[in-house]
């Protein structure tokens, strides 16, 4: 027994462990795409761009009715815009009728009170 040759038993050899440092990087890595994410999600928040109904609402709601040529024209232009249902092109049309004699003259009178009332009526019945 003595003849027999043993190796001798080695110590422990330490293998390179990287786990720590790779989930380390990815929780890094993660948080800052959720960061990113979020940013975006804020900037697209507060830039969203208005419709074109939205904004003819705007104008027709800011006019200011003692220029009556002028809001004349603007209340055909963006009162096509604002348009909906069926209701709120009737009540456009008969307005649209007693705003021509404000329209293609050199010279007009300030707007009667049916007129404002029949423009008041009408932007309550647009939904924006």
């Amino acid at each position: 027994m003595n003849d027999l040759k043993i190796n001798d038993i080695k110590g422990l050899v330490t293998i390179p462990d990287y786990s720590f440092f790779i989930y380390t990087f990815l929780i890094v890595v993660f948080f800052c795409i959720f960061i990113i994410l979020i940013f975006l999600m804020v900037k697209s928040f507060l830039n969203r761009k208005k419709t074109k109904e939205q904004i003819a609402f705007e104008v027709l709601k800011n006019l200011d009715l003692k220029n009556s040529k002028e809001c004349a024209y603007k209340i055909t232009k963006y009162g096509r815009v604002v348009i909906t249902d069926n209701r709120t092109k009737k009540l456009f049309l008969e307005l649209e009728e007693e705003l021509e004699k404000y329209k293609y003259k050199k010279n007009v009178d300030n707007f009667n009170k049916n007129i404002i009332h029949q423009f008041d009526r009408f932007m309550d019945a647009v939904d924006v």
